[in-house]
């Protein structure tokens, strides 16, 4: 158990960012399976934008960039 406040702060942060990771690297393989799904069934081709556009804000989101939202 960490004793200085520091310590107790990264705890803290890395906790945090943790979930954060886990919850992106859970939509990214959902994301991956829908798209081989969708090519295996023969409509890749109507799902290739999405998935570019999908590619780009997460792109976005990792540089920490603010996407825009309707």
């Amino acid at each position: 158990m960490p004793n200085i406040r520091q310590q107790e702060k990264r705890v803290r942060q890395a906790s945090r960012q943790r979930i954060e990771n886990l919850r992106w690297r859970s939509t990214a393989k959902t994301l991956m399976r829908r798209l081989r799904e969708a090519a295996e069934k023969g409509d890749a081709a109507t799902h290739k934008n999405t998935a570019a556009r999908r590619k780009a804000q997460a792109a976005r989101i990792a540089a920490g960039e603010p996407t825009a939202t309707k």
